[in-house]
């Protein structure tokens, strides 16, 4: 199993838009290990995860660095903000509230078995604003295929 990871900092999104999200590729899914979230504002921001179950308008590719150079390229990408909604799915429960600080962050990992994405480019999971108003932030997720 080869492991990746991708990250960029974010336009502030909304409880509609994720800041930043992962979807599964047609043929194959991915496993979510860690999400690191940090706050680049010095206004506070919550957010929580969620299942996505459809694409809306994604933002930016982002590249994703294989941790291992003699993997082959990930086949499940990474988004910046989108710009429109995507269908929203389960909530997986994690909530973040950073603080008020540039710098104020969290990382958060998931066990032995990680946060699933099933196969499908429709399969996703994003970060979104919890309530209020968003903020920009530094934010990452690494995962396994």
């Amino acid at each position: 199993m080869a492991r990746f990871s991708a990250g960029a900092l974010t336009t502030p999104g909304s409880t509609l838009l994720p800041i930043l999200s992962i979807y599964a590729a047609a043929g194959s899914g991915c496993t979510v290990r860690a999400v690191g979230i940090s706050n680049n504002t010095s206004s506070a921001v919550n957010l929580k995860l969620v299942r996505l179950s459809s694409t809306g308008t994604q933002g930016a590719g982002l590249t994703e660095a294989k941790h291992n150079a003699n993997s082959a390229a990930a086949a499940c990408t990474v988004f910046n903000t989108h710009a429109a909604n995507p269908g929203l799915g389960d909530d997986l429960g994690y909530r973040w509230s950073l603080g008020a600080a540039v710098g104020a962050g969290v990382i958060e990992t998931f066990g032995d078995t990680g946060l699933v994405i099933s196969a499908g480019t429709a399969n996703g999971i994003g970060i979104i604003v919890e309530s209020g108003t968003g903020q920009a932030c530094e934010a990452y997720f690494v995962f396994d295929e």
